[in-house]
């Protein structure tokens, strides 16, 4: 039986999977999986039941394997920048001004 995880295992996990999310060069790919991985340690953070803590905690950590895939693929095929992505970098450079 694995033991519960600490929550500095926990805060690693969750600022890994940030920065994968993070490696997305797909717009609404990136934004949609730090939204999902914001939600879901939300729960976990919330869990008191140290069974259950176990699950989502192994459930996360195979979810990253998985989103690390993903984003290598999407890196890899990544199509053109949305007109969204352009106007953010355009108010970042007006406001430095």
């Amino acid at each position: 039986m694995p033991a519960t995880p600490s929550s500095r295992a926990i805060l690693r996990l969750y600022r890994t999977t940030l920065r994968t999310s993070q490696s997305f060069s797909s717009y609404n790919f990136r934004n949609y999986f730090l939204r999902r991985t914001k939600d879901v340690f939300r729960t976990i953070q919330t869990e008191s039941d140290p069974e259950k803590l176990r699950s989502l905690y192994a459930d996360a950590t195979a979810d990253l394997t998985v989103l690390r895939r993903s984003a290598i693929v999407n890196q890899l095929y990544g199509g053109w920048r949305l007109v969204v992505e352009d106007q953010e970098k355009e108010v970042l450079t007006r406001s430095d001004s």
